[in-house]
Parts: C-alpha cells; structure tokens; sequence
C-alpha cells in the first residue's frame, strides 16, 4: 500500500492518500466532531490535496464516538470560530460551499459512518455516494429541539431518499434513526459491525478508485441531474454523456479487455 503523509498542517481534520483513495477525518473528538468554520477551512484545504495528488475516490469519516454531531453551538477552539449570531451568514459561507464542492467533484465518495450522524452532520453524511455506516451509528434530523431548521442539504438528500411523509416525521419529531432502520429504510446503502466499518468503507472506496474515474464521475452527476428533471431532459444528458465516454480510453480498455477475456485495466482517463 502507497501512503502520503499530509503535506501541510491541519488542525480539526486527519488526511491521508492510499492506492488512490484520499481519506479525510474529522479530528475533533472531545467536541463529537462538531462543525466550526475552522474545521471547513481545513476540510477545504484537504480537498484541494486531494485532488492534486489526483486522487480517484474519497472516504469521509470520523474519529472517535461521533461521525459528526452537527454545529457547534458552544464555540470553536479559537476566538471567531463560533456560530455567526445571524446563522444565514454562516451557512452561506462554510455548508452551503461545502455540499456544492462534494456534489462537483469528479470522484465518488464514500462516507464512513463511525457513530452519531446529528444535524448537519447528518446531511454531511448522506452527501456519500455509498454510506457505509457502523452497527451503532445513528442518524438523527436534531434542528427541531433547539428551534431551528434542518439544514446542509439534509431536507434534499432525506426527502429524495424518503419521500415526504417519512421526512417530516424525521424532521418534525426530531428522534434517532438506527442504522439497521436508516438501511431499510432505503436511506443507506451498508450496515456493517463496528468493527468492520474501516474495511469496509475502504474495500468499497478502492473499488472505485479501481473503475473507470471519467464515467463514475459522470454517473454520480447524471443521478443527481434525474432527480431534478425529466424523463426528456435526463434522456438528453445520458445521451451526451454517453457519448463522452464513448470517447475515453477507459472504454477502449474495456473492449480491448472483453477481446481478451480478461478484466479491465482502467487508467481513468
């Protein structure tokens, strides 16, 4: 296994690139890995190296008990690391920004559910392609107990999920979802023992890495686009994406390879 060290230094995040999947932890375990506007810097900035160091799939995770347990409300570590009093303003420039950059990028990503999924947390999570969660992790829409809204794409990404009667229970009643219900329930993809959750989520994470990069970060485009449009708009886009893989040599690779008899050795080009 290939391993980069981080590069450069990160307080509330963990990073690390292996064999093409690019790693990134939320390093604030006494805070339950709560979000504070220094944790998206280093989350941007983690980023950013991953994609210099070109890497082909990204895994989302947590360290400790919690995955994320949402907004800080008691305050970051350093002054000027709290909630905005006007918490429009602090949506507009840390989640907002944040949702949008995973939705573009070109590679899948697969969020690791260590634990808690709570509040924005739980949108975080679910901006996974593939959410692999814990035995005893729990996803939890917690805005309603403290008066507020649900927020970080959560409304979009449960409500697309669910439908709208499960995700006003959800986000009305504000109580936890297990993750063996959240997986029947269609809102995730894998359930594994504790244990298990880190190999897992990196067996699913190479796989991807593996596979053909140009069309994996088309498909998870092309779903997205679906869910908004339809059936005559959607079949135009798979037409011409279609037609842009057509032209890679991941697709040349694969016909060469099925010629052969053999599995494809995709360059993700």
């Amino acid at each position: 296994m290939e391993m980069t060290t981080p590069t450069r230094p990160y307080e509330n995040i963990d990073y690390e690139l292996a064999d093409g999947v690019a790693t990134i932890t939320f390093n604030r375990p006494g805070r339950l890995n709560s979000l504070t506007p220094q944790l998206f810097t280093d989350w941007n900035s983690a980023l950013d190296q991953a994609i210099e160091e070109k890497a082909r799939a990204l895994i989302i995770t947590g360290n400790g008990r919690a995955f994320c347990a949402g907004a800080d409300l008691q305050g970051g570590d350093r002054d000027g690391d709290g909630l905005d009093r006007d918490l429009g303003k602090t949506i507009d420039a840390f989640y907002n920004p944040m949702i949008r950059r995973l939705a573009s990028l070109e590679i899948p990503i697969v969020t690791a559910v260590n634990g808690p999924a709570v509040g924005a947390g739980m949108g975080f999570a679910l901006a996974g392609d593939i959410v692999v969660a814990a035995q005893t992790a729990y996803f939890l829409l917690a805005f309603v107990n403290i008066g507020l809204v649900p927020d970080a794409g959560s409304t979009w990404l449960v409500a697309r999920a669910l439908g709208r009667a499960r995700t006003l229970e959800l986000a009305m009643l504000g109580e936890k979802l297990d993750a063996v219900d959240a997986l029947e329930m269609g809102l995730i993809n894998r359930v594994v023992v504790d244990e298990a959750l880190g190999h897992e989520a990196r067996a699913v994470a190479t796989k991807l890495a593996n596979g053909p990069r140009k069309a994996l970060g088309m498909i998870r485009k092309q779903v997205g686009f679906a869910l908004d449009h339809d059936l005559e708009k959607v079949l135009e886009r798979e037409r011409d994406n279609q037609r842009e893989a057509g032209f890679t040599g991941d697709f040349a690779e694969a016909v060469a390879a099925f010629a052969d008899k053999r599995p494809p050795q995709f360059q993700g080009n």
